[in-house]
């Protein structure tokens, strides 16, 4: 009986052993599986994010060629850039690219990036910016005055009455825009990447729309004068005279000296468009003048300074409402000091992200401003042009900037991308 037992005992375990086996191959073979699915995920989510860096890097690719061939004078919209199964950096992705379009309809970019069996595209519809996007934008200091107004206007469209007016610094440091008590911003006023507006603005009791930090750094190119302009060896010199300066003038001068005696020296600008590049400074004694006469435009550009005695001024002779009739473009480096005059209201644009930039005029002021620093001198009224947001290639300092992207295969055309809200596959 009790050998019975004993065998009965022996031949239970058997069973119970070959189950605890399954069991455990059971358990790892799921733990094998699992880990080999994980590897697999592992492995795809890899390459997918690869070849996204890599159609990334061919969008990046695209957006610089189209800006290197933009620099090249005049536009030519033949051959469009375009690269295949270029390889990424430091690993085994490609990239291709190709853009399409004219100026007419518009231009997409179509990037694709492919890593092992993965492959991503992604698209881009591409547009214009010039220098001039915000009313006033400043590395550094932004002082406006008790009593100054920014609003907007549109010379291109009088009947326009929607403004997006900006004022801004691209400085985090505290107390760089002072907001004098009664200034009255009818837009919002920004500060640098990362910045705080709280103590960024010194707010001294002004309305404004939202004081928003800035999102993305907007960077500021380097105007140089157009190699075209042919050196002079002169100067442009009066005292107690009148010098007219013609298109056929257009060229390269050393300084601008006006001087008064009994009478105000003054440079006056006629029969078109005239086009200085100033080596040296502008210097306008008491009551002299740079005036553009009717139906003509002045552009300058300046390495030195530009320095305005009592009752100067630099203006149109009739103020209009295009910003465009008169630029200044400060050429100088790191130190720049524009002191800007008008006998009465001053239109114009200047772009001088290296100066610091004082403006007092007698009356209202008409345009954009891109300094260093600037300091709105008088009070009063400032309007901001939103025709200067419609740019062409030829403008100074333009540039191809991404409007729209969006992932996955188009599905319209390149009109539809432009005006219709993109679906993402």
């Amino acid at each position: 009986m009790k050998k019975l037992l004993k065998s009965k005992r022996q031949g239970s375990a058997i069973p119970l052993a070959i189950v605890v086996v399954l069991i455990l191959l059971a358990m790892g073979t799921g733990l094998l599986s699992m880990g080999l699915n994980s590897r697999i995920f592992s492995t795809r989510t890899t390459s997918d994010i690869t070849a996204r860096c890599a159609a990334d890097t061919g969008l990046t690719m695209a957006l610089y060629q189209m800006n290197q061939k933009l620099a090249v004078k005049p536009w030519s919209s033949g051959s469009l850039p375009t690269a295949k199964e270029t390889s990424l950096l430091h690993c085994d992705a490609t990239y291709s690219y190709d853009v399409t379009g004219d100026l007419n309809k518009g231009f997409i970019m179509a990037a694709v990036g492919r890593a092992d069996n993965a492959e991503r595209a992604v698209y881009a519809t591409i547009g214009l910016k010039g220098l001039f996007e915000h009313a006033i934008l400043t590395k550094g200091s932004l002082v406006l005055k008790s009593g100054t107004t920014i609003d907007g206007y549109n010379s291109a469209d009088p009947l326009d009455t929607e403004f997006k007016v900006n004022i801004g610094t691209q400085s985090t440091a505290d107390s760089m825009v002072v907001l004098n008590s009664g200034v009255d911003v009818k837009g919002d006023v920004l500060v640098g990447l990362g910045g705080d507006p709280s103590t960024v603005i010194k707010d001294l009791g002004a309305t404004t729309g939202d004081q928003l930090g800035g999102t993305e750094n907007d960077p500021l190119p380097t105007i140089t004068p157009p190699a075209t302009l042919l050196a002079t060896g002169l100067d442009l010199t009066a005292k107690s005279a009148t010098i007219t300066i013609t298109p056929a003038d257009s060229g390269q001068y050393g300084n601008i000296s006006l001087s008064a005696s009994k009478d105000a020296g003054i440079l006056e600008i006629d029969g078109g468009d005239v086009v200085l590049y100033i080596t040296g400074d502008i210097d306008l004694g008491n009551a002299c003048e740079i005036i553009v006469r009717d139906n003509s435009s002045l552009t300058i550009y300046i390495d030195g300074d530009i320095v305005t005695g009592n009752g100067s001024s630099i203006g149109t002779e009739n103020p209009t409402k295009d910003a465009m009739t008169l630029q200044l473009y400060g050429t100088g480096g790191v130190g720049q000091n524009l002191d800007i005059k008008a006998k009465n209201e001053w239109t114009g644009v200047i772009y001088a992200p290296n100066a610091h930039i004082d403006l007092y005029a007698n009356g209202d002021v008409y345009g954009a401003i891109v300094a260093d620093s600037f300091e709105f001198k008088n009070g009063g009224n400032y309007y901001y042009d939103e025709a200067l947001r419609t740019v062409s290639m030829e403008d100074e300092g333009v540039s191809f900037v991404v409007e729209r992207w969006y992932e996955g295969s188009p599905t319209f055309s390149t009109k539809d991308i432009i005006t219709t809200p993109i679906k993402v596959k």
